[in-house]
C-alpha cells in the first residue's frame, strides 16, 4: 500500500505504478539516486550506503517496477519504459536536480535520463555496463543467465522471493522478461550521446561485461565524460567498494581537472 514502510523503505505511487525506495543520508545533502541493474535491488548498494552518507549526500534507492519489493507491471521490460518511469521518480520523489550513479542496465538509464533530460541532472557515475550487445565482453554470468543455467537461475529466484510482494511465483515471469530484454537490448550508438553535456564519470573493470576499448570510446563521444578503468568484475562495488567509493566521492563532491596547462 501507498505509504507503507517495510525494511527500511517506504511505497511511493508514481502515476498508476507502485514502487518502493530508501531514503537516507544527510537530508540537507545534495540529492543522490542509485540505479540497480537487472535482478537487483536497493540492497545491491549497501556497500556505498555509508561512504555516501559520510560525503553528506542525500541517498534515493528506488527499486524499479518487478524488482526487490516493488511490484512488476504488465507488458515487456524495455529500457524507454524503464528511463520514463526513472524520470517520474525524479519529478515526484526527488524533485529537483540529482546525481545519479547506475550500475549495470541502471547505467545505462542513467546515460539516457542526462540525455533527455538534462534539467534532473547534476552529476553521472556509471559502472559495469555496455550501450549496444556488439560491445559486450565475453562474461561468464550473462552467458548463465541466458542459458538459463539451473544453479544460476536458482540463485536470483532466491533473492526475489524473499522480498516481491507479487508472490514466488511470478519469478518466472520476471526472469522471461529479463532475458527477452537482454536479448535485444541495449542497442545505442556512441553518436547519440555526444549531446549528453553534463558531467559524467564512466567506471570500467577490467574485466567487467564490455570491453575496455568500448567504454573508452564512448567516454570520448561524451563532452564531459572521465574515464577510470579499476581491477574488478562485473560487480566491482561489492567486491570493491575501497576503491570505487572513493572516486565516485571525490567525483561527486569535488571539480575533477579538465587538462594539465604548465604555468610561465
Amino acid at each position: 500500500m501507498t505509504g507503507e514502510r517495510i525494511d527500511g523503505g517506504v511505497y511511493v505511487d508514481l502515476g498508476e505504478r507502485r514502487i518502493w525506495h530508501f531514503v537516507g543520508g544527510e537530508p540537507s545533502g545534495q540529492p543522490t539516486v542509485l540505479l540497480h541493474g537487472a535482478f537487483g535491488s536497493a540492497s545491491a548498494w549497501g556497500a556505498q550506503f555509508a561512504d555516501l552518507t559520510s560525503a553528506g549526500l542525500a541517498i534515493h534507492a528506488p527499486e524499479r517496477s518487478g524488482h526487490g519489493h516493488s511490484p512488476d507491471h504488465h507488458g515487456p521490460f524495455t529500457y524507454s519504459d524503464m528511463v520514463a518511469e526513472t524520470i517520474a521518480y525524479l519529478e515526484e520523489q526527488v524533485q529537483g536536480p540529482a546525481h545519479l550513479i547506475g550500475w549495470s542496465d541502471g547505467a545505462v538509464i542513467a546515460l539516457l535520463v542526462a540525455k533527455y533530460r538534462p534539467d534532473l541532472v547534476n552529476r553521472v557515475v556509471v559502472v559495469s555496463f555496455y550501450v549496444n550487445r556488439a560491445d559486450q565482453d565475453a562474461d561468464e554470468f550473462f552467458r548463465l543467465i541466458e542459458s538459463r543455467d539451473s544453479a544460476t537461475v536458482d540463485f536470483l529466484r532466491s533473492g526475489y522471493v524473499d522480498i516481491t510482494p507479487d508472490g514466488p511465483d511470478h519469478f518466472d515471469v520476471v526472469y522471461d522478461k529479463t532475458v527477452s530484454m537482454l536479448a535485444h537490448e541495449p542497442a545505442y550508438d556512441y553518436a547519440e550521446f555526444t549531446d549528453v553535456d553534463v558531467p559524467i564519470l564512466l567506471v570500467a573493470a577490467d574485466r567487467g561485461v564490455a570491453r575496455v576499448d568500448h567504454i573508452l570510446a564512448l567516454s570520448r563521444a561524451l563532452p564531459q565524460a572521465r574515464l577510470a578503468v579499476l581491477p574488478g568484475t562485473h560487480i566491482l562495488p561489492v567486491e570493491s567498494p575501497e576503491l570505487f567509493n572513493p572516486l565516485v566521492v571525490a567525483f561527486l563532491t569535488a571539480d575533477p581537472p579538465s587538462h594539465w596547462v604548465p604555468h610561465p
